[in-house]
Protein backbone atom coordinates (compact mmCIF):
# COMPACT_ATOMS: atom_id res chain seq x y z
CA UNK A 1 0.00 0.00 0.00
CA UNK A 2 1.41 3.57 -0.98
CA UNK A 3 2.20 5.93 1.93
CA UNK A 4 -0.35 8.42 2.23
CA UNK A 5 0.55 11.86 0.96
CA UNK A 6 0.36 14.35 3.37
CA UNK A 7 -2.20 16.89 3.99
CA UNK A 8 -2.11 20.19 3.85
CA UNK A 9 -4.75 23.29 4.63
CA UNK A 10 -3.28 26.59 3.27
CA UNK A 11 -4.79 29.94 3.84
CA UNK A 12 -6.21 31.54 1.08
CA UNK A 13 -7.02 34.73 0.23
CA UNK A 14 -7.11 35.96 -3.33
CA UNK A 15 -3.89 37.46 -3.84
CA UNK A 16 -0.61 36.57 -5.17
CA UNK A 17 1.32 35.27 -2.14
CA UNK A 18 -0.88 32.61 -1.16
CA UNK A 19 -1.61 31.26 -4.66
CA UNK A 20 1.77 30.78 -4.71
CA UNK A 21 2.02 29.21 -1.52
CA UNK A 22 -0.41 26.82 -2.43
CA UNK A 23 1.47 26.17 -6.10
CA UNK A 24 4.35 25.16 -4.39
CA UNK A 25 2.93 22.67 -2.03
CA UNK A 26 0.82 20.93 -5.11
CA UNK A 27 4.21 21.07 -6.86
CA UNK A 28 6.39 19.12 -3.92
CA UNK A 29 3.84 16.47 -3.53
CA UNK A 30 1.43 17.83 -0.74
CA UNK A 31 -2.47 16.54 -0.69
CA UNK A 32 -3.66 20.40 -0.98
CA UNK A 33 -6.75 22.05 0.30
CA UNK A 34 -7.58 25.55 0.25
CA UNK A 35 -9.26 27.97 3.30
CA UNK A 36 -10.39 30.64 2.60
CA UNK A 37 -12.11 33.16 5.62
CA UNK A 38 -15.13 34.14 5.48
CA UNK A 39 -14.34 37.82 7.35
CA UNK A 40 -16.16 41.06 9.21
CA UNK A 41 -15.08 43.46 6.12
CA UNK A 42 -16.27 47.64 6.16
CA UNK A 43 -16.49 48.26 2.13
CA UNK A 44 -17.07 51.64 0.86
CA UNK A 45 -18.39 52.78 4.51
CA UNK A 46 -21.47 50.33 5.11
CA UNK A 47 -21.46 48.87 8.36
CA UNK A 48 -24.12 46.05 7.41
CA UNK A 49 -21.82 44.58 4.92
CA UNK A 50 -20.52 41.46 5.79
CA UNK A 51 -17.68 38.97 4.40
CA UNK A 52 -14.93 38.73 2.45
CA UNK A 53 -15.11 40.94 -1.36
CA UNK A 54 -16.66 39.32 -3.99
CA UNK A 55 -13.68 39.67 -5.92
CA UNK A 56 -11.22 38.38 -3.64
CA UNK A 57 -13.46 35.42 -3.26
CA UNK A 58 -13.88 34.81 -6.62
CA UNK A 59 -10.05 35.14 -7.26
CA UNK A 60 -9.16 32.62 -4.45
CA UNK A 61 -11.95 30.13 -6.77
CA UNK A 62 -9.64 30.72 -9.79
CA UNK A 63 -6.91 30.33 -8.61
CA UNK A 64 -7.96 26.81 -7.11
CA UNK A 65 -9.62 25.65 -10.55
CA UNK A 66 -5.96 26.18 -12.11
CA UNK A 67 -4.07 24.26 -9.32
CA UNK A 68 -6.79 21.63 -9.24
CA UNK A 69 -7.25 21.96 -5.36
CA UNK A 70 -10.32 22.10 -3.58
CA UNK A 71 -11.56 25.70 -1.78
CA UNK A 72 -14.03 25.91 0.73
CA UNK A 73 -15.25 29.61 2.75
CA UNK A 74 -15.34 28.96 6.01
CA UNK A 75 -17.74 31.16 7.55
CA UNK A 76 -15.61 33.50 10.80
CA UNK A 77 -17.35 36.97 10.55
CA UNK A 78 -18.32 36.93 14.27
CA UNK A 79 -15.09 35.84 15.68
CA UNK A 80 -13.51 37.93 13.49
CA UNK A 81 -15.44 41.21 13.98
CA UNK A 82 -15.38 39.81 18.03
CA UNK A 83 -11.59 39.36 18.49
CA UNK A 84 -10.11 41.69 15.99
CA UNK A 85 -12.19 44.79 15.14
CA UNK A 86 -14.05 44.95 18.61
CA UNK A 87 -10.54 44.63 19.76
CA UNK A 88 -8.74 47.13 17.56
CA UNK A 89 -11.56 49.71 18.49
CA UNK A 90 -11.12 48.95 22.44
CA UNK A 91 -7.55 49.54 22.54
CA UNK A 92 -7.76 52.56 20.82
CA UNK A 93 -10.16 53.42 23.52
CA UNK A 94 -7.31 52.87 25.95
CA UNK A 95 -4.94 55.11 24.61
CA UNK A 96 -3.10 52.80 22.91
CA UNK A 97 -1.69 52.35 19.08
CA UNK A 98 -3.22 48.40 18.09
CA UNK A 99 -1.64 46.17 15.47
CA UNK A 100 -4.72 44.13 14.27
CA UNK A 101 -2.79 41.82 12.28
CA UNK A 102 -0.89 40.60 15.60
CA UNK A 103 -4.59 40.04 16.86
CA UNK A 104 -5.29 38.41 14.00
CA UNK A 105 -2.78 35.94 13.38
CA UNK A 106 -2.54 34.73 16.73
CA UNK A 107 -6.83 34.16 17.16
CA UNK A 108 -7.56 33.67 13.71
CA UNK A 109 -4.84 32.73 11.74
CA UNK A 110 -3.66 30.35 14.09
CA UNK A 111 -6.65 30.03 16.81
CA UNK A 112 -9.97 29.59 14.48
CA UNK A 113 -8.03 28.58 11.71
CA UNK A 114 -5.89 25.97 13.52
CA UNK A 115 -8.80 24.59 14.79
CA UNK A 116 -10.21 24.16 11.52
CA UNK A 117 -6.94 22.84 9.94
CA UNK A 118 -7.18 20.04 12.98
CA UNK A 119 -10.95 18.87 12.58
CA UNK A 120 -9.28 18.17 8.65
CA UNK A 121 -7.33 15.77 9.70
CA UNK A 122 -4.60 17.92 8.04
CA UNK A 123 -1.17 17.32 9.02
CA UNK A 124 -0.21 21.01 8.24
CA UNK A 125 -1.70 24.75 8.31
CA UNK A 126 0.07 26.58 5.01
CA UNK A 127 -0.19 30.45 4.72
CA UNK A 128 1.99 32.98 2.08
CA UNK A 129 3.94 34.90 5.20
CA UNK A 130 7.41 35.33 4.27
CA UNK A 131 9.02 33.88 7.61
CA UNK A 132 10.94 30.37 8.03
CA UNK A 133 10.75 27.63 9.78
CA UNK A 134 13.85 25.44 11.16
CA UNK A 135 14.50 22.59 13.37
CA UNK A 136 17.57 22.36 15.51
CA UNK A 137 18.60 20.67 18.58
CA UNK A 138 15.22 19.27 18.48
CA UNK A 139 13.21 22.32 18.81
CA UNK A 140 11.68 24.16 15.94
CA UNK A 141 13.01 28.15 15.64
CA UNK A 142 11.27 30.97 13.45
CA UNK A 143 13.54 32.69 11.42
CA UNK A 144 12.96 35.83 9.40
CA UNK A 145 12.03 35.75 5.69
CA UNK A 146 14.89 35.42 2.91
CA UNK A 147 13.24 38.93 1.50
CA UNK A 148 14.07 41.26 4.10
CA UNK A 149 11.64 43.80 2.63
CA UNK A 150 8.73 41.44 3.08
CA UNK A 151 9.80 39.78 5.96
CA UNK A 152 6.79 38.60 8.10
CA UNK A 153 8.53 36.90 11.27
CA UNK A 154 7.00 40.24 13.85
CA UNK A 155 3.79 38.98 13.28
CA UNK A 156 4.25 35.64 13.72
CA UNK A 157 6.16 35.94 17.29
CA UNK A 158 3.24 34.16 19.03
CA UNK A 159 3.83 30.46 17.42
CA UNK A 160 4.90 28.03 20.17
CA UNK A 161 6.57 24.58 19.11
CA UNK A 162 3.19 22.86 18.67
CA UNK A 163 2.41 25.28 15.81
CA UNK A 164 5.58 25.33 14.28
CA UNK A 165 5.83 21.56 14.12
CA UNK A 166 2.49 21.72 12.27
CA UNK A 167 3.28 25.26 9.73
CA UNK A 168 4.64 25.44 6.55
CA UNK A 169 6.05 29.06 4.95
CA UNK A 170 6.34 27.86 1.61
CA UNK A 171 7.53 31.31 0.77
CA UNK A 172 10.24 31.88 3.48
CA UNK A 173 13.07 30.87 1.26
CA UNK A 174 11.82 33.25 -2.13
CA UNK A 175 11.21 36.66 -2.57
CA UNK A 176 8.60 38.90 -4.09
CA UNK A 177 10.18 39.00 -7.14
CA UNK A 178 9.99 36.10 -7.40
CA UNK A 179 6.87 34.78 -6.39
CA UNK A 180 5.34 37.17 -9.13
CA UNK A 181 7.95 35.37 -11.92
CA UNK A 182 6.19 32.01 -10.57
CA UNK A 183 2.62 33.41 -10.77
CA UNK A 184 3.28 34.29 -14.07
CA UNK A 185 5.01 30.80 -15.02
CA UNK A 186 2.25 28.78 -14.02
CA UNK A 187 -0.55 31.18 -15.63
CA UNK A 188 -2.04 32.01 -11.85
CA UNK A 189 -4.80 34.41 -12.72
CA UNK A 190 -3.80 37.19 -9.69
CA UNK A 191 -0.17 36.78 -10.99
CA UNK A 192 -0.17 40.72 -11.02
CA UNK A 193 -2.79 41.22 -8.51
CA UNK A 194 -1.78 45.08 -6.59
CA UNK A 195 -0.75 44.20 -2.68
CA UNK A 196 -3.60 44.03 -0.49
CA UNK A 197 -4.62 47.36 2.14
CA UNK A 198 -2.27 47.73 5.64
CA UNK A 199 -5.73 47.36 7.67
CA UNK A 200 -7.73 44.68 5.81
CA UNK A 201 -11.12 45.17 7.61
CA UNK A 202 -10.73 49.33 6.92
CA UNK A 203 -11.99 50.79 3.71
CA UNK A 204 -9.78 53.78 3.53
CA UNK A 205 -8.54 55.58 6.65
CA UNK A 206 -8.88 54.23 10.06
CA UNK A 207 -9.46 57.75 11.64
CA UNK A 208 -12.44 57.70 9.32
CA UNK A 209 -13.09 53.92 10.50
CA UNK A 210 -13.22 55.29 14.05
CA UNK A 211 -15.49 57.97 13.65
CA UNK A 212 -17.77 55.75 11.71
CA UNK A 213 -17.50 53.01 14.24
CA UNK A 214 -16.76 54.50 18.13
CA UNK A 215 -17.93 58.01 17.39
CA UNK A 216 -18.09 58.16 21.64
CA UNK A 217 -14.38 57.50 21.76
CA UNK A 218 -13.33 60.72 19.79
CA UNK A 219 -13.91 63.40 22.10
CA UNK A 220 -11.76 66.34 22.10
CA UNK A 221 -9.73 67.43 24.99
CA UNK A 222 -6.39 69.78 26.23
CA UNK A 223 -2.63 68.79 25.07
CA UNK A 224 -0.49 69.52 27.77
CA UNK A 225 3.00 69.64 28.38
CA UNK A 226 4.85 67.83 30.54
CA UNK A 227 4.38 70.45 33.26
CA UNK A 228 1.00 70.32 33.00
CA UNK A 229 0.36 73.88 31.11
CA UNK A 230 -2.82 73.33 28.46
CA UNK A 231 -1.21 74.07 24.73
CA UNK A 232 -3.92 74.01 22.82
CA UNK A 233 -7.15 70.86 22.23
CA UNK A 234 -7.08 67.48 20.29
CA UNK A 235 -9.53 66.18 18.20
CA UNK A 236 -9.69 62.49 20.05
CA UNK A 237 -7.04 60.49 21.23
CA UNK A 238 -6.92 57.98 18.68
CA UNK A 239 -6.37 60.51 15.80
CA UNK A 240 -2.47 60.97 17.54
CA UNK A 241 0.43 58.43 18.04
CA UNK A 242 3.70 58.60 19.87
CA UNK A 243 6.27 60.87 17.94
CA UNK A 244 4.10 62.18 16.23
CA UNK A 245 4.94 66.13 15.13
CA UNK A 246 2.24 67.16 12.37
CA UNK A 247 -1.25 67.56 12.53
CA UNK A 248 -1.30 68.72 16.43
CA UNK A 249 -2.69 72.29 15.35
CA UNK A 250 -0.02 74.12 17.76
CA UNK A 251 2.19 77.49 17.33
CA UNK A 252 5.25 76.93 19.50
CA UNK A 253 8.91 78.26 19.71
CA UNK A 254 9.90 74.58 19.06
CA UNK A 255 8.54 71.75 17.44
CA UNK A 256 6.79 69.31 19.42
CA UNK A 257 6.04 65.44 19.26
CA UNK A 258 3.10 63.72 20.89
CA UNK A 259 4.98 61.86 24.14
CA UNK A 260 2.36 60.47 26.19
CA UNK A 261 -1.70 59.26 25.26
CA UNK A 262 -3.34 59.54 28.39
CA UNK A 263 -6.67 57.97 28.24
CA UNK A 264 -7.50 58.52 32.07
CA UNK A 265 -7.79 61.90 31.38
CA UNK A 266 -8.49 62.59 27.64
CA UNK A 267 -5.33 64.53 27.52
CA UNK A 268 -2.32 64.52 25.18
CA UNK A 269 0.97 65.10 26.29
CA UNK A 270 3.65 67.01 24.49
CA UNK A 271 6.84 68.20 24.83
CA UNK A 272 10.45 68.99 22.54
CA UNK A 273 12.08 66.22 20.44
CA UNK A 274 14.38 66.13 23.45
CA UNK A 275 11.74 64.54 26.01
CA UNK A 276 10.52 61.84 23.16
CA UNK A 277 13.14 59.32 23.67
CA UNK A 278 13.11 56.10 25.96
CA UNK A 279 15.92 53.67 26.95
CA UNK A 280 13.40 51.16 28.22
CA UNK A 281 10.12 49.63 28.13
CA UNK A 282 7.35 46.52 29.50
CA UNK A 283 5.81 44.38 27.79
CA UNK A 284 2.85 42.03 28.87
CA UNK A 285 1.03 38.73 26.68
CA UNK A 286 4.76 38.10 26.24
CA UNK A 287 5.12 34.53 23.94
CA UNK A 288 8.69 32.65 23.46
CA UNK A 289 9.24 30.74 20.76
CA UNK A 290 10.86 28.27 22.70
CA UNK A 291 8.06 28.05 24.93
CA UNK A 292 9.41 29.14 27.95
CA UNK A 293 11.38 32.25 29.30
CA UNK A 294 15.00 32.72 29.26
CA UNK A 295 16.64 32.08 32.62
CA UNK A 296 18.57 35.25 32.09
CA UNK A 297 18.88 38.37 31.03
CA UNK A 298 19.56 37.66 27.00
CA UNK A 299 21.03 40.07 24.37
CA UNK A 300 18.75 40.40 21.85
CA UNK A 301 17.52 42.95 19.04
CA UNK A 302 14.25 44.40 18.98
CA UNK A 303 11.50 45.77 16.71
CA UNK A 304 8.95 47.90 18.17
CA UNK A 305 6.41 48.19 15.07
CA UNK A 306 6.21 46.07 12.09
CA UNK A 307 9.01 48.28 9.72
CA UNK A 308 11.16 49.63 12.49
CA UNK A 309 14.97 48.44 12.33
CA UNK A 310 16.44 46.37 15.14
CA UNK A 311 18.19 47.59 18.02
CA UNK A 312 20.33 46.51 20.64
CA UNK A 313 18.85 45.66 23.61
CA UNK A 314 19.05 43.52 26.98
CA UNK A 315 16.06 41.75 27.99
CA UNK A 316 14.96 40.79 31.56
CA UNK A 317 12.05 37.93 31.27
CA UNK A 318 9.76 38.77 34.35
CA UNK A 319 7.11 36.26 36.33
CA UNK A 320 3.47 37.03 34.86
CA UNK A 321 3.97 36.56 31.28
CA UNK A 322 5.48 40.73 31.17
CA UNK A 323 9.36 41.39 30.17
CA UNK A 324 11.35 44.52 30.79
CA UNK A 325 14.10 45.56 27.82
CA UNK A 326 16.59 48.27 28.04
CA UNK A 327 18.02 49.70 25.33
CA UNK A 328 21.66 50.66 25.23
CA UNK A 329 20.65 54.43 24.06
CA UNK A 330 17.00 56.06 24.29
CA UNK A 331 14.90 55.17 21.69
CA UNK A 332 11.66 57.59 20.41
CA UNK A 333 8.63 56.27 19.10
CA UNK A 334 7.33 53.24 22.04
CA UNK A 335 4.18 53.34 21.49
CA UNK A 336 1.90 51.54 23.84
CA UNK A 337 -0.17 48.85 21.71
CA UNK A 338 2.09 48.07 19.18
CA UNK A 339 4.53 44.36 19.56
CA UNK A 340 7.94 44.24 20.62
CA UNK A 341 9.06 41.63 19.18
CA UNK A 342 12.97 40.26 20.18
CA UNK A 343 15.80 38.37 17.91
CA UNK A 344 18.72 36.80 17.88
CA UNK A 345 20.28 37.01 14.86
CA UNK A 346 17.76 35.57 11.77
CA UNK A 347 15.79 33.66 14.49
CA UNK A 348 12.88 35.22 16.86
CA UNK A 349 12.98 34.63 20.78
CA UNK A 350 9.69 36.24 21.12
CA UNK A 351 7.23 39.22 21.47
CA UNK A 352 4.45 40.93 23.65
CA UNK A 353 2.55 44.00 23.30
CA UNK A 354 4.11 47.50 24.95
CA UNK A 355 2.26 48.90 27.60
CA UNK A 356 2.91 51.83 30.12
CA UNK A 357 3.45 51.21 33.44
CA UNK A 358 0.04 52.35 34.99
CA UNK A 359 -1.50 49.54 32.66
CA UNK A 360 0.52 46.02 33.80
Amino acid sequence: MRNRKQKVVVAMSGGVDSAVAAALLVEQGYDVAGRMLNLWKERDGNAEDRGCAPDAAQDAHRVAQVLGIPLCVVDCVDEFKQQVVDAFIAEYARGRTPNPCLTCNRLIKFGFLWDVTQSCDADFLATGHYARIEKHAGRYQLLRGVDRTKDQSYVLYMLGQTQLRHTLFPLGTITKVQVRELATQWNLPVAQKAESQEICFVHDDYRRFLQAYAPDRLRPGLILDRAGRELGQHQGLPFYTIGQRHGLGLAWSEPLYVLEIDAARNALIVGPRAQLGRTELRVQDVSYIAGSPPEAPLPVTVKIRYKAADVEALLYPEAGATARVVFSAPLRDITPGQGAVFYQGEAVVGGGIIIKEDQI
